[in-house]
């Protein structure tokens, strides 16, 4: 009955999360579009956002102390969280921005290439090596993606060229959080991210914001409503903890599933709820193939894990650690992203492995990244 109530919660988590994760970014889009709610600026809502989830995590950490900070020297903060921070707001942007050129499927069918980035910018690192296999996956993604957007009826370079920078910046990120941030042995669970990267990013995030956003809203008549930001805001903050609720019950094989099924989900509820979004037999055809090889490159990864394991322990002990795999891989990811850009950080595995969500800008985006934009972050915390 135990294991039947135990389960059970694993699926409500499960649901939970797709639908938060699914909800934030359909949110995001329906509050930036012009055709909707008619607020055009994205570096404004990424900040609002990065306000309120840095107000909650220390509230969280500072007053109601449910979560403890770690050891943070100025030197650590400098040299780790800055360029951490500066790369998240940077993805979120970037992410947001892409919302007002294209439609939410066709951003959902383009953030298949974060493995495909996250994987270069580990080998420019010199933290993975470029294998034959891993690259033949990474060019059975890109070609699905190409094939895509040659399908897409309204295919925006602009709104393209935004997404892919973002995919780009949150693979530099994941990177940058395993060379620096694991470096020094720390590791940051979604709300102690939340605490030290949410206001560094929305002092990165003014800037632009001070250049290109501000003198817009002193002559436009933008309608600012309260419970709309709030509501979204908290839509965003209710996903980074679905998300610590996800990975403390499941695995990385079971988060990577639903993020696939998240994924096919929101792009169909994408042309249900906007119309103006249309999906071509080539689009279809195109995002079938980039999953492909995405499910090609989580299956290799998790063999890697695998194999990894000690070949002459005990059959006892096999049997053990075959059990707690689901829990305690280091391939295990964290939807660090919020909108789907979907901010949290830490784990013991590869940049590579990682996977970005990102949808909500409070994570960032987007758990992707959790299949499409999956999980981003990796936790081997056995939580």
């Amino acid at each position: 009955m135990m294991i039947n109530k135990t389960l059970f919660l694993t699926y409500v988590y499960l649901f939970i999360y797709i639908l938060l994760s699914s909800g934030v970014i359909l949110y995001n889009k329906w509050v930036l579009s012009p055709k909707y709610f008619n607020f055009p600026l994205p570096i404004t809502l990424t900040m609002i956002h990065m306000a309120f989830s840095g107000a909650v995590a220390f509230f969280l950490v500072r007053v109601f102390k449910i979560v403890s900070p770690v050891k943070m020297t100025f030197e650590i903060y400098a040299t780790c969280v800055v360029p951490i921070s500066a790369f998240f707001a940077s993805s979120l942007w970037f992410g947001n921005t892409a919302y007002l050129h294209i439609s939410v499927a066709f951003i959902q069918m383009l953030k298949a290439l974060m493995p495909v980035a996250t994987f270069l910018m580990a080998v420019l690192c010199g933290i993975d090596k470029a294998r034959c296999d891993v690259f033949l996956n990474m060019l059975l993604v890109s070609v699905g993606v190409v094939v895509s957007s040659y399908g897409e009826i309204h295919f925006n370079t602009v709104g393209t060229v935004y997404q892919v920078t973002g995919i780009f910046a949150e693979a530099l990120r994941l990177v940058l959080t395993q060379v620096l941030l694991q470096k020094k042995g720390l590791t940051l669970n979604p709300i102690t991210s939340l605490y030290y990267i949410a206001p560094c990013s929305f002092v990165f995030l003014f800037v632009p914001w001070y250049l290109l956003e501000k003198p817009v809203m002193e002559v436009s008549q933008i309608q600012f409503n309260f419970w709309i930001f709030f509501s979204n805001a908290v839509c965003a903050l209710a996903l980074n903890f679905s998300i610590f609720l996800v990975i403390g019950r499941t695995g990385a094989v079971t988060i990577r599933v639903a993020g696939v099924l998240k994924d096919w989900i929101l792009i169909a509820l994408s042309t249900v709820i906007f119309p103006e979004s249309t999906i071509t037999g080539l689009n279809i055809i195109g995002y079938a193939i980039a999953l492909c090889g995405v499910v090609m490159y989580n299956y290799i990864k998790v063999r890697d894990v695998r194999a990894s394991q000690n070949p002459v322990e005990s059959l006892p002990d096999r049997i053990t650690k075959d059990w707690k795999f689901e829990k305690k891989s280091s391939d295990i990811y964290v939807p660090d992203n919020i909108d789907d850009n979907e901010g949290s950080s830490g784990g013991n595995g590869t940049a590579s492995d990682m996977k970005h969500d990102e949808e909500t800008p409070l994570v960032s985006s987007r758990l992707s990244h959790i299949g499409r934009t999956q999980l981003t972050n990796q936790y081997a915390t056995g939580k």
